[in-house]
């Protein structure tokens, strides 16, 4: 056995590891600031921005989802909750 190489080894594992955590870690944060420009830059009123944005918050990576499956369409449409202009 040759103990360096298996200590070389592990601590490529552990480095492995701990690149994975962290962009795991880096993704939803991603995911949750680049809803939050996007909330910002829509057509929205501003109350409505307020309820996307305190959702956002509330429900880190459920709110961002939402928004970009419902919410960005739906103002992008003129629906009911974009500003008339």
């Amino acid at each position: 056995m040759n103990l360096p190489t298996e200590l070389a080894a592990t601590e490529g594992a552990h480095v492995a590891v701990a690149v994975g955590i962290g962009a795991l870690c880096l993704i939803p944060l991603i995911f949750f600031v680049a809803a939050l420009v996007s909330i910002l830059g829509s057509p929205l009123t501003g109350g409505m921005r307020l309820v996307w944005v305190v959702f956002a918050f509330c429900a880190p990576f459920l709110g961002p989802l939402l928004w970009f499956l419902v919410g960005r369409r739906s103002a992008e449409a003129g629906g009911p909750a974009a500003s008339a202009g």
